[in-house]
């Protein structure tokens, strides 16, 4: 797909991490005719384990720098450690220690990537026609999800030259184009990256075992609703419908009782699932929609859902609704209307 280049505007930011999709998404734009500047950020790495970031380490920036160098293109070193880690790391290790799970790059994209001023390109996997935001074509790919924060006057500042392509021909660009870029995918949270996920939140926050309990409501649980059948090891380490990490017996978290430190745990699936969620506030990238489809976390089926206000009501029942998680809307054809995170 060929952009049409604004005559007035030609000069474009591209941020690069040093990826294949960041990488193919500046050539693009180079080969499209546009001044192309790379960013790489540099966001904020736990001491000692800097190595593990991929996609804001040093050997990324050298990747970015690789690219650049090949692009003839002028690479800019941001360092926004300072920001990230109070924007993004500190609000991750709030929401838990709330007994929310939070998604980390739902808010990097809306306090941290998409601020620069001027026309800015990424190598997300979405696209963007007459100022709407759409899911990509690579639906595996699809990052649409983690963007819908984004505004109408971003929206008209921002490219997706990789949105339109499958993952297998931006490889295949970046290969034919011999881009140095970084082979390995970077699919974890960046500042966890190799890491346990609950070994970074042991080291983070203060966490005090407790009792497991029998879920209070229905059920095959009913009359046992008192008896505790293990110990958590603390609450931010377990997620509604979570199954591993609670002995022996196939039991499914329920909730958490943070002001009794109380894990609510069942051994009925049915009992995870609900046809309703409630959001502090939706976030409409255009005009709202009282019927369209909802999407609770990433990689799951949107489905039917009515707004009423600020509450979601599905047609049909979702398993383990999150608190912290993001609840994303859609039209269908695919045109990401807005979201908001599920209280």
């Amino acid at each position: 797909m060929v952009y049409a280049i604004i005559k007035s505007v030609k000069k474009i930011t591209c941020l690069m991490s040093g990826g294949v999709d960041s990488s193919v998404a500046a050539a693009l734009l180079k080969k499209q005719g546009y001044d192309v500047e790379g960013v790489f950020m540099r966001f904020w790495s736990e001491p000692g384990k800097e190595g593990k970031n991929l996609c804001c380490s040093y050997d990324s920036q050298l990747h970015a720098q690789a690219v650049a160098q090949k692009l003839d293109i002028k690479l800019k070193i941001l360092d926004l450690s300072k920001e990230f880690k109070k924007q993004i790391v500190d609000y991750f290790v709030s929401e838990y220690k709330k007994g929310r799970t939070p998604n980390p790059c739902v808010k990097c994209n809306q306090f941290i990537k998409f601020n620069l001023p001027g026309l800015l390109a990424t190598g997300h996997y979405a696209i963007i026609k007459n100022n709407k935001l759409y899911r990509a074509k690579d639906k595996k790919k699809d990052q649409s999800y983690f963007l819908y924060n984004l505004t109408q006057k971003q929206l008209k500042n921002i490219i997706f030259p990789v949105g339109e392509y499958a993952k297998e021909e931006v490889k295949a660009m970046a290969e034919k184009w011999q881009l140095p870029c970084r082979k390995d995918e970077s699919f974890d949270i960046c500042f966890i990256a190799g890491q346990d996920h609950n070994e970074f939140l042991k080291r983070h926050l203060k966490l005090k075992p407790g009792p497991i309990k029998f879920s209070p409501c229905g059920g095959s649980a009913e009359g046992r609703k008192n008896k505790i059948i293990g110990q958590h090891q603390g609450l931010p380490l377990y997620t509604i419908g979570q199954r591993a990490g609670l002995g022996s017996g196939l039991y499914y978290v329920k909730k958490s009782d943070i002001k009794n430190n109380i894990l609510y745990v069942t051994d009925q699936d049915q009992e995870l699932y609900s046809n309703k969620l409630e959001v502090e506030k939706i976030h409409w990238i255009g005009k709202s929609a009282k019927k369209c489809l909802g999407q609770i976390r990433y990689g799951y089926p949107a489905a039917p859902v009515l707004i009423k206000k600020n509450k979601i009501f599905f047609e049909e029942p979702q398993r383990a609704i999150t608190p912290g998680q993001s609840v994303v809307l859609c039209s269908r054809d695919e045109e990401l209307l807005g979201g908001g995170i599920i209280e």
